[in-house]
């Protein structure tokens, strides 16, 4: 067999071999501006700290004695009880009002959203006042046909006690902000979902409990969660109604002792503790809702403090060396 010369080379002369491609050494990327802010941060936080062990005024002796004492920790579990049940009756009552939102029907879609209107555009303190203080309005509570018979009246006051006023003022309102998180979960599904559900033959409550609202909880979950360390939070409102709960109780001690300070570093702690653990939880059940959606899970604020704590350079994208024309070898 014959070789073919190229052409395009000309006769007589030497063709040399190209040289070897030669491996770029990579360079991490230096970051002196991060290095003068995390300085800049160490040493707010060694002042912080120096100042909190060093003030008397602090009294960290009295946060320790009074740290577990019975009211306190009752106190404290009348503020998770009140958080769970609050939770339970705004879920609830917020996917109903979602669903009465999204529904053709004018009345019920009116209806929500004038309930919504209304809680969300008054203070929640001032709504836990009024239900304490039914009874100036209604004296009387009573049971029966509308506009026809009573078969039962009660005394208001018997009836909406500080417990109660907590229930109604938080998780009324509560429930006006979780329809606009479970309606924004509902709208994230794709409408092509419903029409092939619908295609199917399913009704709508059927599509909505068995198709929609399954594949809505990848957006409803994380800000549920929020709703419910604030809520957390918000539950120290219920003080202001005689309810003993853990800011409520920490007062009682503090207005017998005169140690204010000490006190509402207690409850503060307490609190600090609890959203803590919840906000643990959260990030696992984001995690699990996550699964199969996303490139990388949501991490804990405290995965990512310490991944900037010892991440301090950039690193390549990959430890292969780079060649000198570009590609990867």
């Amino acid at each position: 067999m014959k070789s073919v010369a190229d052409p395009q080379v000309p006769a007589g002369s030497a063709v040399t071999a190209s040289p070897k491609a030669t491996p770029l050494t990579v360079v991490p990327v230096r970051h002196p501006g991060r290095w003068v802010a995390i300085l800049g941060v160490l040493v707010l936080a060694a002042m912080l700290v120096s100042t909190i062990l060093t003030n008397p005024n602090f009294e960290w002796g009295v946060v320790g004695n009074f740290f577990t004492t019975k009211a306190i920790l009752s106190g404290l579990g009348m503020t998770l009880l009140l958080t769970v049940v609050v939770m339970a009756i705004g879920i609830v009552l917020g996917i109903v009002l979602a669903v009465m939102r999204l529904s053709p029907n004018p009345i019920l879609s009116g209806a929500s959203g004038l309930y919504i209107w209304f809680f969300r555009g008054t203070p929640v303190l001032v709504q836990l006042l009024l239900w304490y203080n039914l009874a100036a309005l209604f004296p009387r509570i009573s049971f029966g046909i509308p506009f026809g018979p009573e078969f039962m009246v009660v005394d208001a006051n018997a009836v909406i006690t500080p417990f109660v006023a907590a229930l109604l003022g938080l998780g009324l309102n509560e429930g006006a902000y979780m329809a606009e998180i479970v309606r924004a979960g509902i709208h994230s599904v794709d409408e092509g979902q419903v029409e092939a559900s619908q295609a199917l033959g399913m009704r709508r409550r059927l599509t909505m409990r068995r198709i929609v609202l399954p594949q809505a909880m990848r957006v409803i979950i994380p800000p549920t969660g929020n709703e419910v360390i604030s809520m957390l939070k918000t539950t120290s409102l219920v003080s202001v109604i005689s309810l003993a709960d853990l800011l409520y109780s920490a007062q009682i001690i503090s207005a017998r002792t005169f140690q204010i300070i000490p006190l509402l570093l207690v409850a503060s702690i307490w609190y600090l503790i609890v959203t803590t653990i919840l906000t643990m939880i959260q990030s696992r059940i984001e995690r699990r809702y996550s699964r199969g959606t996303r490139r990388a899970e949501p991490i804990s604020i405290w995965q990512r403090l310490w991944r900037n704590l010892t991440q301090f350079h950039g690193k390549p994208p990959s430890d292969t060396p780079l060649s000198s024309t570009g590609g990867i070898r």
